[in-house]
C-alpha cells in the first residue's frame, strides 16, 4: 500500500490518490522526512536566537520537536488541524496549522508547526557557490497568530507580566490602522520584542518545520545530498522579519507589518486576556495585501541558516525510496508549469537543417 515513512496514524489516507496532491504532499512528506531523520538517529538543525537576538545554530531531536517519539504507536499526526491549547488566548477559532501532533495515550494535542518545504537554492542564490545557497521562506499571517500565542506561553499566560512590557508603549498609539501613527514607534516596538527574546531566550520553542531540498544550482536535478530538516524556534524566526536596531523606517513593509501585528496581539492580550488575530490582520493591512505575512529571500536566509547541513544536506537522493513507500510516487500529481516544460525541452530550440 502507498505510504510515507513513520506516518502510521494520521487524518490522511495514503491509499487514496488525492492524498498525494501537491498541497497535501508538501506537508506530509516533511513529516515523513522528520520521522526518517529520527530513525537514522539524526537531530534536526535548530535555528534559534541568543539573548541579543542574533541567529544561533543548534540541534534538536525530532522527539523534542514533536514532544513524542514519532515512531511510537501513540503518535498521531493531524494535518491542517488547530492547536487547541492555544485556543484560550484568542477570540474566535484558533487558525488551523499545517501539523498538530496528538498523543493517543491521553488524546492531548502536544505540539504544532507550520511546514515550509523549500527549494535550495532560490533564484537569488542559484548562481552563487554551494555555501551561499539559500531558500526563500514565505510565512503566512496565521503563523504570526501562533507566534503571539507562543510568546504568551513564554509567560505562562500571565497578563500582568506582559502588560508591564507592552502597555506603556501601546498607550501612546491612538489609531493603529494608520501607518503615519505607527511609524514613529517602530523602533520602540522592536525594542520590546527584543527584550522578550532576551528575557526568555532559554524557553524558546519550535514553531516552523523547514525541510530543504537541494538541486544542482538552477538545474531541476536533485543533488546527491539533497534533503535535510531545519527547525525554526519562535525567537529564531524573528530574524526573518525584524528590522535592524535603530533602522530608519519610512514606510511599513510586509516585514515591518508583521512586527506590528505581533506587538498588537500581545498588547490586546495584556488588556483583555485574549486577542482577535483575524481582526488585527484585517484592519492593520497598511494598503498591502494580507495573502502572506512576508517573504524572505535566500540571501538573507543563508546568512541566518548557514551551516554544514545547508551546504551538504545529510539525506541522499537514493534514500527517498525509504521515505516514499509502496509505490506512492506513482500517485504524485505535480503541477504542470509551462516554463518548466520549456526549460526541460531543449529540443524545441534545435536548429532544423535545411
Amino acid at each position: 500500500m502507498p505510504s510515507l515513512f513513520g506516518i502510521a496514524n494520521s487524518n490522511r489516507d495514503y491509499a487514496r490518490a488525492e492524498t498525494w496532491g501537491k498541497n497535501q504532499f508538501n506537508s506530509s512528506f516533511p513529516v515523513a522526512l522528520a520521522c526518517y531523520l529520527h530513525y537514522r538517529g539524526m537531530d534536526a538543525v535548530y535555528v534559534k536566537a541568543d539573548t541579543t537576538m542574533k541567529a544561533n545554530i543548534d540541534y534538536i531531536s525530532i522527539s523534542e520537536v514533536f514532544n513524542i517519539n514519532p515512531l511510537e504507536k501513540n503518535a498521531y499526526f493531524a494535518f491542517e488541524t488547530s492547536y487547541t491549547p492555544f485556543q484560550k488566548y484568542v477570540i474566535g477559532s484558533i487558525p488551523r496549522n499545517d501539523i498538530s501532533v496528538i498523543d493517543l495515550s491521553n488524546d492531548k494535542c502536544i505540539s504544532s508547526l507550520e511546514i515550509k518545504l523549500t527549494a535550495l537554492p532560490d533564484n537569488t542564490t542559484c548562481l552563487l557557490s554551494d555555501d551561499k545557497f539559500g531558500s526563500e521562506i514565505v510565512v503566512r499571517p496565521d503563523t504570526i497568530v501562533y507566534l503571539a500565542c507562543s510568546f504568551i506561553e513564554l509567560y505562562n499566560g500571565n497578563q500582568e507580566e506582559i502588560r508591564e512590557l507592552v502597555s506603556q508603549l501601546a498607550n501612546k498609539i491612538n489609531d493603529w490602522t494608520q501607518a503615519k501613527n505607527i511609524l514613529p514607534f517602530i523602533n520602540e516596538i522592536c525594542s520590546v520584542i527584543r527584550k522578550i527574546a532576551n528575557d526568555k531566550c532559554d524557553l524558546q520553542s519550535p514553531i516552523v518545520l523547514n525541510p530543504v531540498w537541494k538541486t544542482e544550482g538552477k538545474c531541476p536535478q536533485l543533488s546527491d545530498n539533497c534533503l535535510d530538516v531545519f527547525i525554526w524556534s519562535n525567537l529564531g524566526i524573528l530574524n526573518l522579519f525584524m528590522p535592524n536596531i535603530n533602522s530608519e523606517i519610512s514606510s511599513i513593509s510586509r516585514h515591518t507589518r508583521s512586527v506590528v501585528w505581533l506587538f498588537k496581539m500581545l498588547s490586546d492580550y495584556a488588556n483583555d486576556g485574549k486577542f482577535d488575530g483575524a481582526k488585527i490582520i484585517d484592519e492593520l493591512s497598511y494598503n498591502t495585501k494580507n495573502d502572506k505575512a512576508f517573504a524572505t529571500n535566500g540571501i538573507k536566509t543563508n546568512y541566518i541558516m548557514s551551516c554544514a547541513e545547508l551546504t551538504t544536506p545529510r539525506i541522499r537522493k537514493d534514500e527517498i525510496k525509504n521515505i516514499i513507500l509502496g509505490g506512492g510516487q506513482n500517485l504524485l500529481s505535480p503541477e504542470r508549469r509551462f516554463d518548466a516544460i520549456i526549460y526541460n525541452s531543449p529540443d524545441l530550440f534545435k536548429e532544423e537543417l535545411a
